[in-house]
């Protein structure tokens, strides 16, 4: 029977995320991801530029307050040199993800953003954590396409717990000064947290649902034992599946990855993701020199593989699903709803 996700409840969505029709489920989200995108699975090179971090997370590799990674920086040259790979690679997006490290201040990160728009003709997405609105803004107006920031749980109690200094009020508010600079925002969790319920699952769906967004994102909790959430288990992969079955359904036109976290989980994890309704996937194309340094959870590029063997290896894993890899920057066809909407006054 195929589930239509804008007629589900809150008891529903529980009950599908304990697994009461798997099969219903997954099929429908595929059938979904199809309706709207046909075969095409987008691919984003991640260039992971610095791993410093002033934040704390309990949950993160590279909280402020663990000493054992090596911290790197790479230079604006060095950016744009990785970036520079993507369109060789067939990769029509470069995500510029880092730390919350403001030692990259406005200038620098918008005089990248401008020489990838006009070196490469690639969209741009950043990952940078919370920002100042004038910061977003001057980003925006350099050409910075996407900007993704995970809210991680919609518990706020949970939310304060594993984000010591951080609210989820500013979380969201920040959220939403991007969807009115004019980004396309993304946000999403992680599922299988300590202490996080299934009624809060089912809460950060409707939640997820309310912020009407163009890219929806979750991946499995995986323990870092250099955190003080290393001792607790790891999140289920079968429960990250169906909440990323039910993102599609409730949000039918975002962009949603099969993440590197599912493939740490399992080797065939980032195809069960695509079978799951996820439309996108972000290789790394961070140098080989840092990528290992990046480990904001254990098994985070822990290969130092050719970044062309990386990027070959996903676009195996999309043909294997009986799916094509993409070239096209993949923006959410709710830009051009709303442009359309716009243009029609």
């Amino acid at each position: 029977m195929t589930i239509n996700g804008s007629h589900l409840n809150h008891t529903e969505i529980m009950e599908l995320l304990q697994g009461a029709d798997d099969p219903g489920l997954f099929t429908s989200a595929r059938e979904t991801r199809e309706r709207i995108f046909g075969s095409d699975v987008y691919l984003r090179g991640i260039v992971e530029f610095s791993n410093h971090c002033r934040r704390r997370c309990t949950y993160c590799g590279l909280r402020a307050e663990n000493n054992r990674p090596q911290r790197y920086r790479l230079t604006p040259q060095e950016i744009v040199g990785a970036a520079s790979q993507a369109p060789v690679l067939g990769l029509g997006t470069v995500v510029l993800q880092s730390g919350e490290d403001t030692h990259y201040d406005k200038q620098t990160i918008g005089a990248i953003i401008r020489d990838i728009k006009e070196r490469l003709g690639l969209a741009v997405t950043l990952s940078l954590g919370e920002r100042t609105r004038d910061e977003l803004a001057f980003w925006r107006d350099c050409g910075a396409d996407r900007y993704l920031l995970k809210f991680e749980t919609s518990n706020p109690v949970l939310h304060q717990d594993v984000r010591p200094g951080g609210t989820l009020c500013t979380r969201l508010g920040c959220l939403q000064t991007l969807q009115e600079l004019g980004y396309e925002a993304g946000s999403g969790i992680i599922v299988g947290l300590p202490g996080q319920t299934v009624q809060d699952l089912a809460c950060d769906l409707r939640l997820l649902r309310e912020l009407d967004l163009d890219m929806l994102s979750a991946g499995p909790f995986l323990p870092h034992p250099d955190t003080p959430l290393g001792g607790s288990e790891p999140g289920s992969i079968a429960l990250t599946l169906r909440f990323m079955a039910l993102m599609r359904l409730i949000a039918p036109l975002g962009n949603i990855p099969a993440s590197s976290a599912l493939e740490v989980a399992l080797p065939e994890g980032r195809g069960m993701g695509l079978e799951a309704g996820a439309n996108v996937i972000m290789p790394t194309i961070t140098p080989g020199r840092v990528r290992a340094g990046y480990t904001i959870y254990p098994g985070k590029n822990a290969a130092n593989d050719d970044v062309r063997e990386l990027v070959i290896s996903v676009k195996k894993t999309i043909a294997t699903a009986g799916l094509t890899p993409s070239t096209d920057h993949g923006p959410s066809p709710r830009t051009f709803q709303y442009q359309e909407a716009t243009y029609h006054g």
